[in-house]
């Protein structure tokens, strides 16, 4: 008689699971039904978060802006059983109103950022940039802290397509953002590694 057939936990179990685990540890279901857990991050990459949301304040309307909610770590349940947790991600205030106090939300991002960090960098790019595009998210940005570079892909016929990068110090728009932001204040000080 053969072994019966392994049942994959369902998205409840596993989001069961996430909201069990320690403050010192986050999860997301980045395969169906599968269970990733990871530490929080280090100081490179909490910095280049911080500021890079600092300098989308005057598109948050949280944060006195216009146009957008921008949220930091926001459980976002995808199709196919998955859960992400982009470092941040924007809802256009014309498609998305009013934000929902739901967790995790249901209504897919305009926009997603991933900060690039060592033990999750190959996951963002092989596994969620791909996703965010098959889903529907029209701007990926991919932020690498440790090269000071900042890649920009817009979703062109379900796929990413790389649309702008920013470097080091450069002063430039970004998509979907109007007007010039700096990333030069991201990155810690000293030399690039």
């Amino acid at each position: 008689m053969g072994n019966p057939a392994a049942t994959i936990p369902s998205f409840e179990e596993l989001y069961a699971q996430i909201q069990a685990l320690p403050e010192h540890l986050t999860g997301e279901i980045v395969q169906p039904g599968v269970l990733r857990t990871m530490s929080r991050p280090g100081r490179r990459h909490r910095r280049a978060a911080k500021l890079c949301q600092q300098s989308l304040g005057p598109f948050d309307l949280d944060a006195g802006g216009t146009g957008w909610w921008i949220e930091a770590e926001a459980e976002i349940r995808f199709p196919d059983g998955r859960l992400f947790v982009p470092d941040l991600a924007g809802f256009r205030v014309e498609r998305v109103p009013e934000l929902p106090e739901d967790n995790p939300l249901t209504i897919l991002p305009d926009w997603c950022c991933e900060v690039l960090s060592p033990r999750t960098a190959s996951d963002d790019f092989a596994i969620k940039l791909p996703f965010y595009a098959r889903s529907g998210v029209s701007w990926v940005w991919i932020v690498d802290p440790t090269h000071r570079l900042v890649e920009v892909f817009e979703t062109v016929a379900g796929r990413p397509t790389l649309a702008a990068i920013a470097r080091d110090k450069d002063r430039i728009a970004l998509p979907p953002f109007e007007g010039e932001i700096s990333v030069g204040s991201w990155w810690l000080p000293g030399p690039e590694a």
